[in-house]
């Protein structure tokens, strides 16, 4: 009577393992997976729970579950692709904004640094004492060299009133390799940013800097574009010096606005299929120059590419940073997770991909910034003459 209690028990029990192995094999079929990625799921979940109940220490599920998915994302190699956890997402979906909780500074990248390039008046970093050159060492006590520029950004920004820690390394003697590292605590506040302003310089010349490409950057553009035109402008000096870039959406509504009609920029895929965006901008005679740099990155290329292929504008400068690439952001299902994900590479009007190249500028310009500033208005000058010398009947 035992024997075939035990005979109906492993009858019992392997029918639950078959039945369990069909029902996974068949979620795997449903899902497009193969033999290897069930192989590769069972190592998966085998290392997690040898982790979980052997590791020296407690750890929580959700630590190596989100370590997994980071680490899957950072397999690539591909420093603009990252997992976001729901805090990092949520900073990201708010990183456009123009106005954020932050500290005011300005950062770019310098020798693979990231480097305080100015800091805003009246801000949390003035009052602070950081200063331009100060080298942002630590945030949060992560290495900002191991962090992409937009993963140092979104650590230091964050909630009105909330703090965030920063190790700044000031160089006293820097061929010495003389410095003092000081680590600050930071009260972050509401900094307002008006990405793109214009003024009239000398002459008729017209001055607009464009700071990033954000939510509301394309209408401040053609606000500022339509003021100096009521000014008289002759020729206008677009500056796109230290933008990092931003929402390609705007980049193209502001490239509809100076770029001749035809192509803006063209993004192609994994599987070959291509997305093009265009200007029907008829005519565009007003002579135009570009001021770029090494920190004019993405969408600030894009533009800046536009215009010289076209040979709508003079480029003026050093070369720019060089990311050719799209990323896609978006939620995992049933978290509150992200991925930014690269998916595509764009292509300039003339079919350049300058991804890891950057755009070269057709005047070289290496001196200051005030050397550059004047460098483009002497070139605009000598457009604007030739252009008035050509219609002079």
């Amino acid at each position: 009577m035992l024997k075939d209690k035990y005979k109906l028990l492993g009858i019992v029990l392997g029918t639950a393992l078959v039945s369990s192995a069909v029902t996974a094999g068949g979620l795997l079929t449903l899902i497009g997976a193969n033999q290897q990625t069930f192989l590769d799921l069972a190592r998966f979940v085998s290392l997690k729970n040898f982790i979980s109940t052997q590791y020296v220490e407690p750890v929580e599920d959700k630590v190596l579950i989100e370590g997994a998915l980071s680490g899957m994302v950072n397999a690539l190699g591909d420093k603009h692709s990252t997992y976001l956890n729901a805090k990092r997402f949520e900073e990201l979906k708010n990183h456009t904004d123009a106005a954020f909780g932050g500290i005011g500074v300005v950062m770019g990248y310098r020798e693979n640094k990231v480097v305080i390039l100015s800091v805003m008046e009246g801000t949390p970093s003035e009052a602070a004492g950081l200063l331009p050159e100060d080298e942002i060492y630590l945030v949060e006590g992560a290495p900002a060299s191991e962090l992409t520029f937009e993963e140092v950004a979104m650590k230091i920004r964050g909630e009105v009133g909330t703090q965030v820690t920063l190790t700044v390394r000031r160089y006293e003697d820097k061929a010495a390799g003389k410095y003092d590292d000081k680590e600050i605590r930071i009260t972050r506040d509401l900094i307002h940013v008006k990405t793109a302003e214009g003024q009239m310089l000398e002459d008729g010349i017209g001055y607009l800097r464009i700071a990033s490409f954000g939510s509301s950057t394309d209408k401040e553009f053609k606000e500022a574009l339509a003021k100096l035109k009521s000014e008289n402008m002759k020729g206008l000096i677009i500056d796109l010096r230290l933008n990092h870039g931003g929402l390609l959406t705007t980049c193209v509504e502001i490239a509809k606005e100076i770029v001749p009609k035809g192509p803006i920029v063209s993004i192609v895929y994994r599987d070959g299929s291509k997305e093009e965006f265009t200007s029907g901008l008829e005519k565009n005679d007003l002579p135009m120059v570009v001021l770029i740099d090494g920190d004019s990155a993405s969408a600030s290329e894009i533009l800046a590419g536009a215009l010289q292929d076209t040979g709508a504008a003079t480029v003026v400068g050093v070369t720019s940073y060089g990311k050719g690439s799209v990323q896609s952001i978006r939620q995992l299902p049933g978290t509150n997770d992200g991925l930014k994900l690269t998916v595509a590479k764009y292509f300039t009007p003339s079919g350049r991909s300058i991804d890891g190249v950057g755009i070269t500028p057709d005047v070289k310009e290496e001196g200051d910034k005030a050397e550059q500033l004047e460098k483009a208005i002497e070139l605009l000058k000598e457009k604007i003459q030739s252009s008035s010398t050509r219609e002079t009947p």
